[in-house]
């Protein structure tokens, strides 16, 4: 057991890194990936869920559906309020192994009760704030993988953990309506439903949507219990970490990652019931994968570029290109001044899930650096064990800002979908909804060029 405490990490020493830390980081990254898009796979599988309920036999009305998808948005963010401390607390291997494996809770439930037409209302309310541990499993992830690689390499790495990660909402998309047409487990996954809609009726194993994932689930548990690592350097009590709360560069960048994750999230819980309302004459189900594949897929590219060309002239463009995304958006819905054109619409959603992606991933290469260099001017002149010192807490600090960032932007898979529906409900149409994002993002823009990217910022990075 001890084997797994590293009690000597060093990324930026080249020599250690070369030599022993490389090999030992990657290896926590490749279990930390998966682990993380089961957690998104399992956060957002009510989304394709709800839609089945009614033509099954359950009598719940389009509110209470409404609110079965929005709840784990809502658990998931406030848990990651949490979860945003835990590593420095109980350490990287364990927290990974043990929120993994409680992602078996919800799925296990889940598939149950969807095959007992019996099950009230309230059961299925509390699956779904149970499958807000998908949610929340994000910040604990990106604060551990943090502590594992140097300044130079976070944004990739981090792009990598997150943007593989957040792959899960595409993969529970695409995936879920594919098995709960099979009988994936034979009469070990229990009979199957008899699913109706007009004169058309079909056998359906909407309990595959739970069971699916229960064996991946376990199995990542396991791996992460036997191959991951604890870091004694990155210990801290709650009391440590809390500091993150007196920086001001905790909220500025809480703010920004609003714009970039929280659009993300949020844009991937409403796009498809946004085509289904602008476009009826479009099946969304053929097109709600390919959003937050993009988003996901391109966020290592983010990452990656921004360690190249800096983090915040990476976050600054993209925002620009961001509110002229949306600008697009306005003029291609049926209202707008083209008349109307899914297929522009449908363009102008994919530039605006390429460009969260890219942010999300410029975004948290900006915060270790930040958090890096604040710690470096504080400690000018200082002996080299008080900056030794200084750089483990700055570590620690970044980790703490990377996990409470996430855990605010996460309320954006609930108040993007509410801010159509309120539109559309006092409106008319989402417009109202969609020149709120815009401004939104001109203020991201303006936080952006005057804190980080202008010539003389206070904190370039």
């Amino acid at each position: 057991m001890a084997s797994h405490l590293l009690t000597r990490w060093e990324p930026e020493n080249a020599t250690f890194w070369e030599k022993e830390g490389k090999a030992v980081a990657t290896r926590n990254l490749w279990i930390s990936i998966p682990a993380l898009l089961l957690a998104f796979c399992v956060w957002m599988v009510w989304s394709v869920v709800v839609v089945n309920l009614p033509n099954i036999g359950f009598k719940f009305t389009t509110n209470q559906l409404f609110w079965l998808t929005a709840i784990p948005g809502l658990s998931g963010a406030t848990l990651r309020i949490f979860y945003s401390f835990m590593v420095p607390i109980f350490g990287g291997r364990l927290w990974t192994a043990l929120s993994t494996a409680s992602l078996a809770i919800p799925a296990v439930w889940m598939g149950f009760a969807v095959q007992d037409l019996s099950t009230p209302y309230p059961t299925f309310l509390a699956i779904a704030l149970l499958c807000g541990f998908g949610g929340g499993n994000f910040a604990s992830s990106m604060a551990n993988i943090s502590f594992f690689y140097p300044k130079a390499q976070q944004g990739t790495a981090l792009g990598l953990n997150a943007g593989l990660g957040n792959l899960g909402v595409s993969v529970v998309q695409f995936t879920v309506p594919v098995v709960i047409t099979l009988a994936v487990f034979g009469t070990l996954g229990g009979d199957p439903q008899l699913w109706t809609k007009g004169d058309a009726t079909k056998q359906l194993w909407l309990q595959n949507a739970g069971f699916f994932w229960v064996p991946f689930i376990l199995a990542v548990a396991v791996a992460a219990w036997f191959g991951m690592n604890d870091l004694s350097t990155a210990k801290a009590s709650f009391a440590d970490q809390s500091v993150i709360f007196k920086r001001k560069h905790n909220w500025l960048m809480c703010w920004l990652y609003v714009g970039t994750f929280g659009s993300f999230i949020g844009y991937s819980a409403g796009f498809p019931l946004l085509i289904k309302t602008q476009f009826s004459h479009v099946d969304p189900t053929q097109y709600a994968f390919l959003g937050p594949m993009v988003g996901a897929l391109i966020r290592p590219v983010g990452g990656w570029v921004s360690d190249k060309l800096g983090g915040a002239r990476v976050t600054f463009w993209n925002f620009m290109v961001m509110a002229l995304a949306v600008v697009g958006v306005l003029w291609f819905l049926p209202s707008g001044p083209s008349g109307g054109s899914f297929w522009g619409f449908f363009a102008m959603f994919m530039l605006l899930f390429l460009t969260t992606g890219i942010g999300n991933g410029s975004t948290f290469r900006m915060i270790p650096v930040i958090f890096r260099t604040l710690h470096e001017r504080w400690n000018v002149g200082a002996s080299d064990s008080a900056r030794a010192e200084s750089m483990r807490n700055a570590g620690k600090e970044s980790a703490a800002v990377l996990g409470f960032s996430s855990a605010v932007a996460a309320y954006g898979a609930f108040f993007i979908p509410k801010s159509y529906g309120t539109s559309i409900s006092l409106f008319g149409g989402p417009e109202a909804a969609l020149y709120l994002f815009i401004a939104f993002y001109i203020t991201c823009i303006f936080v952006t060029w005057w804190f980080y990217s202008r010539r003389g910022a206070e904190m370039p990075c």
